[in-house]
């Protein structure tokens, strides 16, 4: 049973960049034992609030409590010393070293490093939370929910008695989410505190004990799940609108071919074979780290095929990316919307135009003020906040930076469409705008939608495909619902038949 009195108690917090108001007044209570969620859409100001919590960031006015004193968390070793812990989406994990090692790892005081006594320490740690790892396995081994595990027991080991989770969920299988919400249950049962902040609703009414509702910087609403509270009216209330994400997906005949893969052998990729078309969405489906990216980069022009043959548009790979064809056919929306879609020094507008110059252009002379007209009513149309092209990417949240990313790459029409990940990080009504964009682009593109979201491939595609270490395992008809049934195993590498699912790639 939770404690009566908080762990944490934030008093009248309040945070701003500029004229940008992350935070306002800000009071919440976070109790031993028990998970609290945390919601908003993109720039409510949740991350803000965590990373003040972390200790990462100092806030401008009000006071964070801990055990009923007040605390000035001034950096994140000190948030670490005061028990707060954070699990970030991006693991921070050496990938040459081992388990325990990474657990380990700057929490020695002494000068000797008693290995057997700290081994047993962790593997006793590991069983009382229901954790199995091979303290010997290097980290480079390890599946994306075998290091989210590691980054546990790294807090746990330091004592943490407060984790966040940010978005957890966003790069495991179905099986390893269930695994991590069993851990988060029986971290709570050891009164532990929890906050959970992520987008998928059903995930929150599934494992939250109290919900807090975060918009515009404010903290609108606080309760608790119940029979009556379902995952539309918990979007309504984040929204202030009915949300459904849904989509009318309409068939559509299509046309040429306007990607096609044969062969494809490198760089972690085994002869992978596969055929785009204009008006067909293609998912691939899989755990992060089994073969997507370099699929992608050779596929975007960042890699050069090693064995097989790439066409894009009916063009061979080097003779499309030596024209300026690839600036026109082509649009790609990386994962990587901080380090590679954007320049997160350069202001909205530049950023707009580093995929879009060329349209702006006449000879020498590129016309800022015509590019920052098309702006202005590209970030009225896909709500990104706040509306200031002058801001610097990295002002933006990473909600709202991927819309700015999405309405670039959008305006250019392009043939052939390569999106990673493309709602990740976005809240529902976001996701259900970009659903509706990419089945409009469908008109007239051929998209391939790489996504660990099974919801959102079953929603969108003509057909899924499962990538498992560097080959495409399966490939079937959104229609195929006995071979749609076994997704979930085959993104984990198993199979419940001895034939693997494969459809004959179209010719």
């Amino acid at each position: 049973m939770a404690n009566a009195a908080p762990f944490i108690r934030l008093d009248q917090l309040s945070k701003s960049f500029g004229r940008v108001r992350a935070n306002h007044n800000i009071s919440l209570e976070i109790r031993r034992g028990q998970i609290l969620a945390l919601l908003g859409e993109n720039g409510a100001g949740k991350s803000t609030l965590m990373s003040l919590l972390a200790g990462q960031l100092q806030p401008d006015s009000g006071h964070i409590c801990l055990n009923g004193e007040e605390v000035v968390l001034s950096s994140t070793e000190k948030a670490i010393h005061c028990g707060i812990g954070m699990v970030y989406q991006h693991f921070k994990l050496v990938e040459n070293m081992s388990v325990l090692e990474n657990i380990i790892l700057g929490q020695s005081k002494s000068f000797w490093l008693r290995r057997g006594k700290l081994a047993a320490q962790v593997a006793e740690l590991a069983l009382n939370y229901g954790i199995d790892l091979d303290l010997d396995a290097p980290i480079r081994s390890l599946s994306m929910g075998e290091k989210q595990q590691v980054e546990i027991l790294k807090l746990l080991f330091r004592k943490s008695e407060l984790l966040i989770f940010d978005e957890p969920t966003a790069v495991l299988t179905p099986t390893e989410a269930d695994q991590l919400f069993a851990t988060m249950r029986e971290m709570a049962a050891k009164d532990k505190a929890i906050v959970f902040i992520s987008h998928k609703l059903e995930e929150v009414l599934a494992i939250a004990d109290e919900i807090a509702i975060l918009k515009q910087g404010e903290i609108i609403d606080q309760l608790k799940p119940s029979a009556n509270l379902s995952p539309a009216e918990l979007a309504r209330r984040m929204v202030g609108r009915p949300v459904l994400l849904q989509v009318q997906r309409r068939e559509l005949e299509t046309r040429q071919t306007v990607l096609k893969v044969q062969g494809l052998s490198g760089d972690g990729l085994e002869d992978v074979e596969l055929e785009l078309r204009q008006g067909e969405l293609l998912s691939l489906v899989g755990v992060a780290g089994n073969g997507q990216k370099a699929l992608v980069e050779t596929i975007c022009g960042l890699r050069e095929p090693k064995t097989g043959t790439v066409r894009i548009l009916g063009r061979d790979w080097q003779d499309f990316f030596a024209t300026r064809h690839s600036e026109t056919g082509l649009s790609y929306i990386p994962e990587d919307r901080q380090g590679l879609a954007t320049c997160r020094g350069l202001d909205l507008l530049d950023n707009f135009l580093l995929t879009t110059r060329h349209g702006f252009s006449r000879g020498p002379w590129l016309s800022k003020q015509a590019a920052g007209e098309k702006l202005e009513k590209l970030m009225q149309d896909f709500n990104i906040r706040p509306p200031d092209m002058s801001l610097a990417a990295w002002q933006l949240s990473g909600g709202n930076l991927q819309k700015l990313v999405l309405a670039r790459e959008f305006y250019r029409k392009p043939k052939l469409i390569v999106a990673e990940q493309p709602t990740q990080g976005l809240d529902i009504a976001a996701a259900e705008e970009v659903w509706r964009l990419l089945l409009k682009a469908r008109e007239e593109a051929g998209i391939l939608l790489v996504t660990g979201d099974l919801t959102e491939a079953l929603a969108l595609s003509d057909r899924i495909g499962v990538m498992f270490k560097g080959r495409l395992t399966a490939l079937m008809q959104r229609s195929d619902q006995a071979a749609i049934n076994r997704i979930p195993q085959l993104m984990a590498g198993l199979s419940t038949e001895d034939e693997p699912i494969h459809e004959e790639v179209m010719q």
